[in-house]
């Protein structure tokens, strides 16, 4: 291998540990909101409310988030389609960081009344925008940089950012859980929120120190830039949007079921103890990171639309198992139901990031990918709150949760089973699938 070979190629290995460094830290800012709408703001910011009300008021500021997420993709797809994802992937980094840290500051509502809850849907709206830039940058960066016959593993690594940050954020809410109750909701449950203040910085210095896409550097050169890459990607893209929508909506929304819904459906519904759900959840999100390495390699063999599909039947057939499992209340078997419920949501997670990159040609590529992803977002965001509702509707019945789940991992084989129709009939017709490692063909 020449010298100049083995130096890109680690220039290729750093740029991909600062993606998975850098979306990591995103993650877990953002997943502490998920571990503390489950078991902190409806005691502190809807205190006067029923709780199984208070709940839902608490998951609909966290699905608060998951709407922004649009208006994010937007902006920061905009941003890196016309000036680089370099700059998108700095603005994000540092957005996050400041609202998160926030978070940690406010006030409750016995002290400045509705102004907290208020305050607290704005920041994470603001959350929500951030990661709506995220993800398509990030990912964007990383397999514009890689191989094209590697971008199954490549897709993979910012991916392992999801279970890194849940490790994080829920191991941060584990030690300061230890503490007394009346210190844990005086004070305690801040210190997760207000370190995202010191992780900003550690995240700015990687984004600062990354290399921009080959591929937008051509399309610079060529002066190929969209006006408004949004709209192009609307008007010439919207059956593959589509199409990625469906594909990435088990990753998010069926993941959200199985964390963050699954620790309120634990401690509150069937009374299992705190540290008990947020062990599991651990242990579940060190699952999550085997699970990802494995289908990231097995989709650069079998193609990443097969292992998404894959991923959906899976969870179609685990999903009743996965809630009965929890639902024993004993100790081991609710750790092997949440890590079940993990490991088959993470199938189609691994790859998504390749399959939808695919699907995308032109120059309005993060626009594209990034509006497509956070729309699924916008889905999965709503699960926990469209779950909560109907446990309340139907008198707490024990099918709701995993039948939704099968219907989103229903959603998901359609989707990925119809994107690799498009892929295949591109291919097909001779046209170009993918142009997102255009330095190394």
């Amino acid at each position: 291998m020449s010298i100049a070979m083995e130096s890109k190629q680690r220039d290729i290995r750093r740029l991909a540990i600062a993606a998975y460094v850098g979306t990591a830290l995103e993650w877990y800012d953002f997943f502490l909101y998920g571990t503390a709408a489950a078991l902190v703001f409806n005691k502190l910011f809807f205190p006067s409310l029923d709780p199984v009300i208070g709940t839902i008021a608490s998951f609909t500021t966290f699905a608060v988030g998951f709407i922004a997420r649009p208006f994010g993709a937007a902006l920061f797809g905009h941003i890196g389609d016309r000036h680089g994802r370099k700059q998108a992937l700095i603005i994000t980094v540092v957005l996050m960081g400041c609202a998160t840290g926030l978070i940690g500051l406010l006030p409750g509502y016995d002290s400045i009344g509705i102004a907290a809850p208020i305050l607290l849907a704005t920041l994470r709206f603001l959350q929500g925008v951030s990661v709506g830039g995220e993800w398509g940058g990030a990912m964007l960066l990383t397999l514009e940089h890689a191989p094209e016959k590697r971008h199954g593993l490549y897709a993979a690594i910012p991916q392992l950012g999801s279970p890194t940050g849940t490790l994080l954020s829920s191991g941060a809410f584990a030690l300061v859980g230890l503490l007394p109750d009346d210190q844990f909701y005086a004070w305690g449950w801040r210190i997760p929120f207000l370190a995202a203040f010191l992780l900003l910085f550690v995240g700015l210095y990687l984004r600062v120190r990354i290399e921009e896409s080959p591929l937008f550097r051509k399309v610079m050169a060529e002066n190929k830039r969209e006006r408004l890459p949004l709209i192009t990607a609307l008007r010439t893209s919207s059956s593959r949007m589509g199409l990625s929508v469906m594909a990435a909506v088990l990753g998010i929304g069926g993941f959200f079921l199985v964390s963050t819904f699954m620790i309120n459906y634990g401690t509150a519904k069937l009374g299992v103890a705190k540290s008990v759900m947020l062990n599991a959840t651990l242990v579940g999100a060190v699952v999550e990171i085997v699970i990802l390495w494995v289908f990231g390699l097995l989709a650069d063999r079998i193609g990443a639309w097969r292992v998404c599909a894959l991923g959906g039947v899976a969870t179609i057939i685990a999903a009743f198992p996965v809630f009965w499992l929890v639902g024993t209340g004993n100790t081991a078997l609710i750790v092997l139901g949440v890590s079940l419920g993990f490991a088959v949501v993470s199938i189609p997670y691994a790859p998504i990031g390749a399959l939808v990159a695919q699907m995308f040609t032109d120059e309005s590529r993060y626009s594209a990918v990034a509006m497509s992803y956070n729309l699924a977002g916008v889905v999965g965001g709503l699960v926990p709150l469209i779950t909560e509702s109907l446990l309340a509707g139907t008198g707490q019945a024990a099918w709701v949760p995993p039948v939704l789940l099968a219907v989103i991992a229903l959603i998901t084989t359609v989707g990925s089973a119809g994107a690799g129709a498009v892929l295949r009939r591109r291919r097909f017709f001779g046209a170009t699938v993918d142009e997102v490692a255009v330095s190394h063909r």
